[in-house]
């Protein structure tokens, strides 16, 4: 499989930390408590995220992605990192206090399978952080297929498009709605603590004109305050798995009100 093959199926994992990444692990971190705690990071790249929490936090940090070089390459600094799909977790049941997924569910096979496996996963009052591409962002950062030939990078509008047509065109990777996001999660035994949507970091557009970037972030990470916020590029979603006895009364009541 060629780089760019690769890419179009899997995206790009985060290779040099810098202040894009670095926010994230800070809203993780704002989240959910990652001392010394139990966490699994479910499509783990080459381990950049893994590593980072493993050696800020002391934690135990289990790692997954599906493809064998980028396991291969994570495994230098996560010795605990396994090739596997996230619609069948190699773990137990109640296994992990946090499990991350980010960036992953656009790519699984399965992301109603990969969400269950999660949930199973994650110990009662656990925490799932998910991170994966909005909808409406302006823009399809995974590229798109042209009379069958991918071209990479950023692509306008796509996402706008009714599914008819931006399934053709991005048939590679999904796009969510918040709807759609929260309805993955529909009858499960959890509840949502937060969801909102963020903008990127633009840290390419760092390296190349530092002054555009510092106001780019500035306005954007403003407007994730606004209604601007639609626009975000990518969902951020903390999920609380329920102890058993909360769920089952949640289910009931919902079944009552059903009727």
């Amino acid at each position: 499989m060629s780089p760019s093959e690769l890419a179009a199926l899997r995206g790009e994992p985060s290779y040099v930390w810098r202040s894009g990444q670095e926010r994230r692990l800070q809203m993780i971190a704002a989240a959910a408590n990652l001392h010394r705690a139990a966490v699994l990071v479910d499509g783990c790249g080459v381990g950049s995220y893994a590593a980072q929490i493993a050696e800020r936090f002391e934690a135990q940090v289990e790692a997954l992605d599906i493809e064998p070089e980028r396991v291969a390459i994570a495994r230098r600094r996560v010795p605990r990192a396994l090739i596997a799909a996230a619609e069948h977790l190699p773990y137990a049941r109640d296994a992990f206090d946090v499990v991350l997924s980010n960036e992953v569910l656009e790519h699984v096979q399965d992301d109603r399978a990969a969400v269950r496996e999660m949930v199973r996963v994650t110990k009662p009052n656990g925490l799932i952080i998910v991170f994966c591409p909005n909808r409406w962002y302006p823009f399809e950062t995974h590229g798109h297929y042209w009379r069958g030939v991918y071209h990479f990078g950023n692509t306008p509008l796509i996402n706008y498009l009714p599914d008819c047509l931006r399934n053709r065109l991005a048939p590679h990777v999904r796009a969510y709605t918040a709807h759609g996001l929260r309805r993955l999660f529909a009858g499960l035994p959890v509840r949502i603590l937060k969801h909102k949507r963020i903008f990127g970091g633009y840290d390419n557009i760092a390296q190349r004109a530092p002054a555009l970037a510092k106001l780019m972030r500035a306005a954007l990470y403003f407007a994730e305050g606004t209604p601007l916020r639609a626009f975000g590029l990518s969902h951020f979603l903390v999920i609380q798995k329920l102890p058993q006895a909360i769920a089952s009364r949640s289910m009931a009541s919902k079944s009552v009100n059903r009727k």
